[in-house]
């Protein structure tokens, strides 16, 4: 007698495959949105909560009061001492810069790592340490105060000593700017200029110059900025004398001191519409550089 085996029904697969595990849900980064704000807030309290109280100031009794604040004798002058010194000193380091620029990245020479430092130097010195500075050389005491008394010539307070303290506290500008440019621009364009009779002045203006005219022009903006909103160092050497050595952001803080805050604010915006223009060349100039690199 046979046993018949238990059957047992077939397995039925039906096709469907087994569903895909889940993404894990990630949980927000909060961190980049806390930096940002953390920043945010930060330049509100320093910077746009402060320039918008300074137009504020400036404008609250309308635009006629300030036209007025303007117009005032003290102000003017102030305005136009201050342009002479950057029409003054902006050349001057403009030339310089090129000059050392051209020295430090063309030619190896012992201490071109020292004359750097000493290029670099304002940036390290408090303006107010450098108007001292000035004043214990050229002062009536200081080391060339007797010889320059004798022979008539004043420098502290008086507009010579503006002209000082402004070129250094502006001297590194162009040349910081331009050092860069010339290093990557290189020496093959000028060398093969100069195999083909070409002499050093045509070299420069046809050759360099177009090269770097973008570095340049940058550190000259730089240089006028910084020579016109200079204080410290002009405040030292100058004495704050209105109506004589009163450069404008000496104006500011001399009509503040006098309870004449409206004129103080206008001069104040003046001086800030100064920076945003400055501002709008820089990132207009950086982004002719960025092309021309693209290219």
């Amino acid at each position: 007698m046979t046993q018949n085996k238990a059957s047992f029904p077939p397995r039925i697969h039906s096709g469907a495959t087994d569903p895909k595990p889940q993404r894990p849900v990630k949980s927000r980064d909060w961190v980049p949105v806390i930096l940002i704000g953390i920043a945010i807030a930060y330049l509100a309290l320093v910077l746009y909560i402060p320039a918008a109280n300074v137009f504020f100031q400036a404008f609250k009794k309308g635009f006629g009061p300030f036209l007025s604040n303007l117009t005032r004798p003290a102000f003017l002058h102030a305005a136009w001492l201050t342009l002479i010194l950057a029409v003054i000193t902006v050349p001057l380091n403009t030339v310089f810069g090129l000059c050392a620029a051209w020295a430090i990245t063309r030619h190896k020479f012992p201490g071109r790592a020292f004359i750097l430092s000493i290029i670099d130097l304002p940036f390290s010195i408090s303006p107010v340490v450098a108007g001292l500075m000035i004043v214990l050389l050229y002062g009536r005491n200081g080391w060339f105060g007797g010889w320059l008394q004798e022979h008539g010539i004043r420098v502290i307070f008086a507009f010579p000593g503006m002209i000082l303290a402004t070129a250094f506290v502006t001297m590194p500008f162009v040349a910081r700017e331009v050092i860069p440019v010339l290093e990557e621009f290189g020496k093959d364009q000028e060398e093969a200029a100069r195999t083909l009779g070409a002499e050093d002045w045509q070299i420069f203006w046809r050759v360099t110059l177009p090269s770097i005219r973008w570095g340049l022009l940058y550190g000259v903006i730089l240089t006028n900025a910084r020579a016109m909103g200079e204080f410290g160092a002009v405040s030292v050497v100058s004495g704050n004398i209105a109506d004589k050595t009163q450069s404008l952001p000496l104006f500011v803080e001399d009509a503040y001191k006098q309870y004449e805050t409206e004129a103080a604010y206008s001069a104040a915006v003046l001086l800030a519409l100064l920076a945003v223009v400055t501002l709008v060349l820089k990132e207009i100039l950086e982004r002719k550089t960025r092309i021309k690199d693209v290219e």
